[in-house]
């Protein structure tokens, strides 16, 4: 089936790309989630829009990517979450819990979708982040988890 994304989906592609998956991944998983849109004639004119909003946004060359990267990795970036008495957190930090701590922190403004978090954070703690930035420029950044 051919979409178009609406979102960077990871492994995928970017927004505005017109691509070609599964029917049933676009059916039950793209489209309801809005990261996708199905593609017709009209909507080839969306996709205009959508890289507009996407140059707007993105970060333009590796320099800038390098640059933004040396901001995230100098920040200390600490992370305040209700939580047990085992240190069990109630719930998990997602990604936007993660973007809104490093602009608290100092850091550079990063959108939520572009920080990647490997598996659930549900324990109090340090843990390891990363921020894609660019397609080559990957930040690493440690974040530390702490009870509020």
């Amino acid at each position: 089936m051919k979409i178009i994304l609406t979102h960077e989906v990871s492994g995928l592609g970017t927004a505005g790309d017109v691509v070609d998956v599964k029917d049933g991944y676009a059916r039950n998983y793209l489209v309801p989630r809005g990261f996708a849109i199905r593609w017709t004639k009209g909507g080839e004119q969306d996709v205009a829009q959508i890289r507009r909003a996407r140059k707007i946004r993105e970060i333009a060359t590796i320099e800038q990517a390098n640059e933004v990267k040396g901001q995230l990795e100098g920040v200390k970036v600490k992370l305040a979450v209700r939580a047990g008495d085992a240190g069990r957190l109630f719930g998990s930090v997602t990604q936007a819990d993660v973007a809104a701590a490093i602009k608290a922190a100092g850091g550079p403004n990063v959108d939520k979708r572009r920080v990647e978090v490997g598996s659930p954070i549900k324990t109090l703690g340090a843990h390891q982040v990363s921020v894609r930035l660019h397609a080559d420029v990957v930040a690493k950044l440690g974040i530390e988890v702490i009870a509020a």
